[in-house]
C-alpha cells in the first residue's frame, strides 16, 4: 500500500504540494488530473523518492521514501518512474533496449518475456528496428516497455500517452492497463487528457494549485461534479444560472451531449457549427441572458437559426452546485 501523508514541498520558497494526502491499495490505479503546472508532476517525483519534502511523507508497504538527501541514487527500488523525458540507447534495436532491462540470470526467459512486452506496446513489427530510426510516440512506448521490464510493484507514468498518435493510443491504453491489472501492478499516473482516466483508473484526484480539491471514481467526479474546474477537466461545459430552470439560487453544470433540441424550452440563436464526425458540436447564444451555451446535434444547423434546448429536470438537480 502507498500513503501519502500531509506532504508539503516547495521550488525555491514557492508552495507547489500544499497538505497532499491520499491512499493507494495494492493493484489499484489512481490518476490524477489537473491543469499544468498544478503539480500532478512534483507529486510523481516525490512520490519515487526525487525529492525532500519540506513537510510530511511518503510511505511504501509501511517503508518510508526518502529523497536524494538519504539516498546516493534516489528513486525507492520497489517503484519505476516513467517521466516526460526518457533516456534510450538510440543505436540499439527495440528488443535491445528491453532485454537490457530483463535478468541475466533468467536468460532462458528473456525472449518470451520480450515478446510479451512487445505486444504490450504494440510494436512487435519494429523489434529489430535501431531506436534512432522510430518516431517520438514510438520512443515512448519503448520507454514505458523498459520500466515494466524492471518489474515494479508500483509504476508511476507522467503524461504516458501525450506523444502516441490518438489511433494507436486507444489500444495502447487497453493493453497496458489490463496488464498492470494482469500482474497486480499498483499504479499512479498523471494526465490531461480525461479519456486516459475514465476507463482505466479506480480512483482519481484532481489538483489545482497544488492542492487535491477533489477525489472520487472518475465516474462520480464526471456525474456529480464538485466545482466547474472539475467538470471542465473532463470535458467543455456550460456552466448555467439556476434561475434559467427555474430555481433561485446556484448555478447547474451540464455538458453539451446532455442538451437536447426540443420544443418550448430554452431559447437560443445558433452562431456556428463545427463537424465532429459522429454529430455537431454547436455554440449558440441564449435569448433572455445572451450567455453562450453548447451543445451537440446530430444534424448540422445554419448560423443564425432559431433552437428551443431542453436539459432533463433530473441532470438539473443533480448538477446544481
Amino acid at each position: 500500500m502507498l500513503q501519502v501523508k500531509n506532504v508539503v514541498f516547495s521550488y525555491q520558497d514557492k508552495p507547489t504540494l500544499k497538505s497532499i494526502n491520499f491512499e493507494l491499495k495494492k493493484g489499484e490505479h489512481t490518476s490524477i488530473i489537473g491543469e499544468s503546472g498544478c503539480g500532478k508532476s512534483t507529486l510523481l517525483k516525490a512520490i519515487y523518492g526525487l525529492l525532500d519534502l519540506d513537510d510530511g511523507e511518503i510511505l511504501w508497504e509501511e517503508e518510508k521514501v526518502l529523497g536524494p538527501a538519504f539516498n546516493l541514487i534516489p528513486g525507492h527500488d520497489k517503484m519505476k518512474h516513467l517521466a516526460q523525458e526518457f533516456d534510450l540507447m538510440p543505436f540499439t534495436s527495440v528488443k535491445e533496449n528491453i532485454e537490457k532491462f530483463l535478468s541475466r540470470q533468467r536468460q532462458h526467459e528473456n525472449d518470451q518475456r520480450t515478446n510479451e512486452l512487445l505486444a504490450v506496446i504494440d510494436l512487435e513489427d519494429f523489434a529489430d528496428k535501431k531506436v534512432k530510426l522510430l518516431s517520438g510516440g514510438q520512443k515512448q512506448r519503448v520507454a514505458l516497455a523498459q520500466v515494466l521490464a524492471k518489474e515494479p510493484e508500483l509504476l508511476l507514468l507522467d503524461e504516458p500517452f501525450n506523444f502516441i498518435d490518438n489511433f494507436r493510443k486507444n489500444k495502447l491504453r487497453r493493453n497496458l492497463f489490463t496488464y498492470l491489472k494482469k500482474q497486480n501492478i499498483s499504479c499512479v499516473f498523471a494526465t490531461h487528457d480525461s479519456t486516459d482516466m475514465l476507463g482505466f483508473s479506480d480512483k482519481t484526484l484532481v489538483m489545482k494549485n497544488g492542492e487535491i480539491v477533489a477525489e472520487n471514481t472518475p465516474e462520480k467526479l464526471y456525474d456529480f461534479p464538485p466545482s466547474y474546474y472539475v467538470a471542465s477537466l473532463f470535458n467543455e461545459v456550460n456552466s448555467l444560472k439556476a434561475e434559467l430552470f427555474g430555481i433561485e439560487k446556484g448555478t447547474v453544470l451540464i455538458y453539451p451531449s446532455e442538451i437536447n433540441v426540443a420544443e418550448k424550452s430554452l431559447k437560443a440563436i445558433v452562431k456556428k457549427s463545427y463537424f465532429n464526425g459522429n454529430n455537431y458540436f454547436i455554440e449558440a447564444i441564449l435569448e433572455t441572458t445572451e450567455e453562450r451555451i453548447l451543445f451537440t446535434h446530430e444534424e448540422f444547423i445554419p448560423a443564425e437559426s432559431i433552437v428551443f434546448l431542453n436539459v432533463s429536470e433530473e441532470l438539473i438537480q443533480k448538477r446544481r452546485i
